[in-house]
C-alpha cells in the first residue's frame, strides 16, 4: 500500500478501494511541533508572505514526506490557491491528481469527477461501495462523539474537533482509528457530564456559553481550550462535522454532494441554522484565515443567520495571539 497526500476530504473510499493509504496534510502539518517551521520554509522557498498560512504549511510538508509521491488536490470547491501549489508539487517530481467539486452540486458532474479519481487509481465502483459500508461503520463512532458532546455535555470542544476532523483520512487506518474512538466513547461515558454552571477564571459562576464554530478548522486549535476557561464550550464544530459525512445515505454520490463545505454558502447557513437550534448556540465563532476569498463570504453568514457571531481571524500557527484573546473575552461578556 503507498500514501496519497490530501489536500482536503475527497471521496476518500476510492483510495482505499484502490489499496492505497489517505494522508490528510493539513493534519500532519498542524500537529507538527514545527508547523511555523513548515510556513517560513515555504516563504524561503518563494512563496508570498500574503498566501494563506494553511497553503505554505501544505507545500513544505508534502516534500518533507518522501513516501508521499502522489497528491489528490482539490481544484474547485477548497481554496483558490490549490492550483498553484499543484504546480510548485509538480516542479519537485510529486504526482499530482486533481478533483473537483461542482459548484451547482450537479450529481451527474460529481459521479464524472468520481469515476475519474477511480480510473486514476486502479480501483472499481465495487469496491468503492464495499468501502463506504466499511467506512460509515467508523464514521458512527465519530457520531456518537459529536452527540456526547452536544447531547450529553460530556466530550470537550476540543476532543470533538480533534476525532471529527480525522474523519477525512482516519489517521489512514479505519480498524485503529475505529478502536481509539471506542475506548475514548467508554471512558467519556464514564465521566461526569459538564456542569450546567462552570466557573469563569475572570468571573465567579455563570451560565455555560454554548457556542458553534464554523468555518475551516483553526490554525491554533488552542482556542477550545481558552474558551472553556472562559466560561464557554463548542458543541458544534460546523465544518469537522462534515468531514463525517453525517447522512444517512446507502449511495456515495449522494453523499458527497450532501457534503455541505465544498459547494454553495447558502448550504452551508441551512445546515449551521439547523444544529443551531438543535444544540441551542448561544452564539457563534465564524473562523476565517487571512488572505482566503471566504473571509468574503462572512458577509453572508452575518445577513442569514440570527444569533450572534464573533469573526475570528488566524494567520499563522503562532497560538492565539493577545488581541484574538481580548476579542474572545469581550463577546463572552456580551454573551453573558
Amino acid at each position: 500500500m503507498g500514501k496519497i497526500g490530501l489536500t482536503t476530504t475527497v471521496p476518500v473510499e476510492v483510495i482505499y478501494a484502490a489499496g492505497e493509504t489517505p494522508v490528510d496534510l493539513n493534519n500532519i502539518f498542524i500537529t507538527s511541533s514545527e508547523a511555523m517551521r513548515r510556513v517560513e520554509e515555504a516563504e524561503l522557498a518563494g512563496f508570498p508572505r500574503n498566501v494563506c498560512g494553511w497553503i505554505k504549511g501544505l507545500y513544505s510538508t508534502a516534500l518533507l514526506n518522501p513516501d508521499i509521491r502522489c497528491i489528490v488536490a482539490v481544484t474547485q470547491g477548497d481554496c483558490s490557491n490549490t492550483h498553484a501549489l499543484m504546480e510548485t508539487w509538480e516542479v519537485e517530481g510529486i504526482k499530482i491528481i486533481p478533483f473537483a467539486f461542482p459548484y451547482d452540486r450537479d450529481p451527474d458532474m460529481l459521479r464524472l469527477q468520481m469515476d475519474k479519481l477511480i480510473k486514476s487509481l486502479g480501483a472499481t465502483w465495487e469496491g468503492v461501495h464495499v468501502q463506504k459500508e466499511r467506512l460509515d461503520r467508523v464514521r458512527a463512532l465519530a457520531w456518537e462523539i459529536d452527540r456526547l458532546t452536544w447531547e450529553e455535555n460530556r466530550v470537550s470542544g476540543f476532543e470533538n474537533h480533534l476525532y471529527l476532523v480525522s474523519c477525512s483520512d482516519f489517521n489512514g487506518d479505519p480498524e485503529g482509528f475505529a478502536r481509539e474512538m471506542e475506548e475514548f466513547i467508554q471512558t467519556v461515558r464514564d465521566r461526569e457530564p459538564f456542569p450546567e454552571r462552570v466557573r469563569s477564571k475572570a468571573r465567579g459562576k455563570g451560565r455555560e456559553i454554548r457556542l458553534g464554530f464554523i468555518g475551516v478548522p483553526p490554525i491554533f486549535p488552542e482556542l477550545y481550550n481558552f474558551l472553556e476557561e472562559h466560561g464557554a464550550r463548542v458543541v458544534f464544530n460546523e465544518v469537522q462535522r462534515q468531514f463525517s459525512m453525517p447522512f444517512e445515505t446507502d449511495d456515495v454520490v449522494e453523499q458527497y454532494r450532501l457534503y455541505t463545505y465544498p459547494y454553495q454558502v447558502f448550504q452551508r447557513i441551512e445546515d449551521i441554522a439547523r444544529e443551531a437550534e438543535r444544540r441551542q448556540l448561544d452564539g457563534i465563532i465564524h473562523y476565517t484565515q487571512s488572505f482566503c476569498y471566504r473571509q468574503i463570504e462572512d458577509l453572508i453568514i452575518r445577513k442569514k443567520l440570527e444569533y450572534p457571531i464573533l469573526t475570528l481571524e488566524g494567520e499563522n500557527p503562532t497560538g492565539l495571539d493577545a488581541r484574538s484573546k481580548m476579542r474572545v473575552e469581550s463577546f463572552l461578556e456580551m454573551l453573558k
